[in-house]
């Protein structure tokens, strides 16, 4: 069983977007997964119109094996559940702040429900925090998505500068660029540099900016499935296919 997040210290970036569809693209190639939603905002659940569990709070998260399973729901897609988040989880942090052996607390959570899956996606909130390092720590790879611009190519470099800073397997991560605009100029120098810099860490698929992502918020479903032959579906099946080949290779 693998455990990927899907994690960027930067907003806007399409972070789910691309868990969404990467989970289904699991799911619908016959691997058990689930999408476990850790941002507050909730918009893989919506997604996927999959309602919060409110009594799933930070305490039961971490602590209640048992209402952790309950909050686990089913989705339209073979193969794949939705564990969404609600507006408790904002808690998170603080919560864990009081915990002993807080950086490990994810780990122990997920642990209950291992087996009941291949695969389980995190979609992760934007801060680098205890959360996140309990992230980093239990996700065997963390897919990141970088849009081709200035502050998003620093929040990478600040983002491997945490890892290295405080003993953290610079392997795990696995950038990628999103949101891209090949008729910009600045982009194609971007991507030139940090694929440069970041020779092992950029994988090579690149997900366009495309109007049929943005409408996954009204249609309420992954690309994958509204735009199939779409530029965007296929290159998020690239991803999937390219995530999964390093994934299997750690």
């Amino acid at each position: 069983m693998k455990i990927i997040a899907c994690y960027s210290n930067k907003g806007g970036v399409g972070k789910t977007a691309t868990s969404v569809n990467l989970a289904y693209a699991f799911a619908a190639a016959g691997k058990r997964t689930l999408l476990c939603d850790l941002d507050p905002q909730g918009a893989s659940g919506f997604y996927f119109r999959v309602k919060p569990s409110k009594k799933l709070t930070e305490a039961a998260f971490f602590k209640d094996v048992e209402r952790l399973t309950k909050a686990i729901r089913g989705s339209d897609y073979s193969n794949l559940d939705i564990l969404p988040a609600n507006l408790g989880f904002r808690e998170f942090d603080v919560f864990l702040s009081r915990m002993r052996n807080s950086r490990s607390r994810l780990k122990k959570a997920l642990k209950a429900i291992r087996a009941d899956y291949d695969v389980i996606l995190l979609d992760c909130p934007p801060n680098i925090s205890v959360l996140s390092e309990n992230v980093f720590r239990t996700a065997d790879a963390i897919v990141v998505p970088v849009i081709p611009t200035t502050l998003s190519e620093r929040t990478f470099e600040q983002l491997v500068d945490f890892f290295l800073a405080h003993d953290l397997p610079v392997k795990k991560l696995h950038g990628f660029f999103s949101m891209v605009q090949g008729v910009k100029a600045l982009h194609g120098a971007t991507i030139a540099e940090m694929q440069s810099r970041y020779p092992k860490r950029f994988m090579k698929t690149q997900i366009p900016f495309a109007s049929d992502i943005e409408r996954m918020g009204v249609l309420r479903a992954p690309v994958m499935v509204t735009a199939p032959t779409s530029a965007a579906s296929k290159a998020y099946e690239a991803l999937y296919l390219e995530t999964a080949q390093r994934v299997e290779g750690e």
